[in-house]
């Protein structure tokens, strides 16, 4: 196999096969690799030169879950009486008034698969915060809360998901992805939908032109090819999108964080390699040739890592995160605010540009430092 041959493929944006794809990830010198990587970025973008930032607010609808996530410190069982919330609507005001003071735009809404908790509680949820706040975006739930709601409340896919745009709902995160293979679902979130039905929401969507992220959580008990086989999974579907439809605006890979979770107890640690998150980035700009922004995940990565990924198929920089939970919870401590972010995509060589979750771009001027 000639890395000619792939690089140059990888240059046309056309579709690498399996093995290709392989290639790159066991063999490509990561040199070239990102080299590649940051022309092919260059030259899909519409400015090479401008790095795009979010304002939004995380907030867990409730921290109930029976999905067995033994990555996830944060939920709790139903009958955790003592821990287990739904979060009021005062809360929510609370949240969403503090959010609009730093200019955010957008709740990033995730919760759990609440056992008791069916199409007609999100539908209430929405319509209300939609009522209390028209001009803020719904990014919410993931496709494993869908395909539980339409479970629990005895509806297709399709139909829970068309109830739920009807009450607000603006666009699907990719949360829930982890690894769309099933051995490792089962090893790491035992009761969580399988990859097939994450995939089958995500279509459903596509067919409905309902804006989707795609995601993917490495670095635990996955192999290196089952990380590739992912991202070909997120790209195929990605091509089944109807020509003209949102389909999957950004893919975001993280790294699993260990602290305290069940895996860690298991003797399943993570091991943060700055190289290795290069080469996430460097393959999935080429092997996602479909897909045009790859976000930067400082979250779990830190600001030095996530600087470096710009230079190697990065575009974006995410979300200053206003409210961040499940991740935290797991051991990633890093942290942004405005001046923060713009600052170090700046110290990158590339000029911030604040956007929403469509990639518009916005008023710099309505981010606030908290």
């Amino acid at each position: 196999m000639e890395a000619r041959e792939i690089f140059a493929k990888a240059r046309d944006c056309a579709m690498l096969s399996r093995e290709e794809a392989y290639w790159l990830w066991e063999r490509a010198d990561l040199a070239e690799l990102a080299a590649v990587a940051d022309e092919v970025r260059r030259n899909v973008v519409p400015d090479p030169n401008v790095v795009t930032w979010q304002i939004d607010r995380n907030v867990n609808i409730t921290n109930v879950c029976i999905s067995g996530c033994k990555f996830c410190n944060f939920h709790c069982k139903p009958h955790e009486t003592e821990r287990a919330f739904i979060t009021t609507v005062d809360e929510y005001r609370a949240k969403i008034d503090r959010m609009l003071e730093l200019g955010g735009d957008q709740l990033l809404l995730q919760g759990g698969l609440h056992p008791r908790l069916g199409i007609e509680f999100y539908e209430d949820l929405f319509s209300t915060l939609k009522r209390l706040y028209p001009s803020v975006r719904l990014h919410a739930l993931g496709a494993p809360e869908v395909s539980h709601i339409a479970r629990v409340s005895g509806l297709t896919t399709r139909r829970a998901l068309e109830r739920l745009v009807a009450a607000g709902l603006d666009s699907l995160p990719g949360a829930g992805a982890e690894i769309l293979d099933d051995e490792v679902r089962r090893a790491i979130s035992p009761a969580k939908p399988s990859a097939a039905e994450w995939i089958e929401v995500m279509h459903e969507a596509h067919l409905m032109n309902l804006p989707t992220s795609a995601t993917m959580m490495y670095g635990h008990v996955e192999t290196p090819r089952q990380r590739i086989d992912h991202l070909l999974a997120v790209r195929d579907l990605q091509a089944r999108c109807p020509q003209g439809n949102y389909g999957f605006i950004a893919f975001i890979p993280w790294i699993f964080r260990s602290q305290g979770t069940r895996l860690e107890r298991e003797g399943v640690v993570s091991h943060f390699s700055p190289t290795e998150y290069a080469r996430i980035i460097a393959v999935s700009r080429l092997v996602l040739c479909n897909i045009r922004n790859i976000q930067a995940s400082w979250l779990t990565v830190g600001k030095a890592t996530a600087q470096v990924a710009l230079h190697g198929g990065a575009n974006d920089m995410g979300s200053i995160m206003i409210e961040e939970n499940v991740v935290s919870s797991a051991g990633a401590h890093n942290s942004f605010d405005a001046a923060g972010i713009r600052q170090a995509i700046r110290e990158a060589g590339f000029t911030p540009r604040l956007r929403d979750q469509l990639y518009r771009l916005r008023d710099d001027s309505v981010a606030v430092a908290e």
